[in-house]
């Protein structure tokens, strides 16, 4: 999925409008002095045409002329940021990145997540479902207030492992009496397997199937991390949470 191309191919079509739009003003321009000085010949001496409009008319096309070297200027360096951005995304090629967000991606088997809980609850159950709502998956989660951990080995409650894609999981706090239920925050992990871009931004893809973008990476890890997830789910034999990989 690493695609600097597509980067690139997004910085050159802006610029191409802007080269265009400074094309469409050059040809108007020849064609309105073409015009002006076709008049000015035919034009009768003892009548001759009032020269404020010509001058008016050839400020607004300056005007428009200033205005697009100026879009022209900001696109060079729009470009630049962006370029420089893919460039540095492209950097997070191989290794565990964590995200907001509530969609993982189940990659070699084994998915990871964190939930945090504002305050204590009276119970926590966590459902994994499939892309299509169904339920494929439940697990008891820790109760207490903070933030916990949570791996799963992508079996479903049958025992049967699942394909390698993306899952959700959701994470719902019953409150103790005379308590609102805690409010809940999730965040994913996910081995980043190439970057892309379009016209809205740059992608970091997470394993064969999710998405996520730049600016909503919270931290980073080396490329050996998501080994040491998939060895803990292996030696856990199953869902777990808390555990310090």
């Amino acid at each position: 999925m690493t695609d600097l191309t597509s980067i690139i191919g997004s910085i050159t079509a802006n610029s191409s409008k802007t080269s265009a739009a400074s094309k469409t003003l050059s040809a108007d321009m020849n064609t309105f002095l073409t015009m002006l000085t076709t008049q000015l010949q035919y034009q009768d001496p003892l009548d001759p045409m009032d020269a404020s409009e010509y001058t008016n008319q050839l400020v607004q096309y300056s005007n428009v002329e200033q205005a697009i070297q100026t879009n022209t200027k900001l696109d060079q360096l729009l470009s630049l940021s962006i370029y420089n951005l893919g460039v540095q995304a492209t950097g997070y090629v191989g290794q565990t990145v964590q995200v907001l967000g509530d969609v993982m991606p189940l990659d070699g088997g084994v998915a990871k997540a964190t939930y945090t809980l504002n305050q204590n609850a009276a119970d926590c159950l966590i459902t994994i479902k499939d892309l299509d709502g169904n339920t494929i998956y439940t697990a008891s989660g820790d109760k207490t207030a903070g933030s916990h951990d949570f791996i799963w080995d992508g079996k479903n409650s049958l025992g049967e492992q699942l394909p390698d894609g993306a899952y959700q999981i959701v994470v719902s706090p019953s409150a103790l009496p005379q308590q609102t239920a805690p409010s809940v925050t999730t965040t994913v992990f996910g081995r980043v397997t190439g970057v892309a871009s379009d016209d809205n931004g740059i992608y970091i893809g997470l394993g064969d199937a999710t998405t996520t973008t730049l600016d909503s990476i919270l931290t980073s890890r080396g490329e050996s991390y998501w080994d040491s997830i998939i060895t803990s789910a292996q030696v856990n034999e199953g869902a777990s949470t808390n555990e310090n990989v």
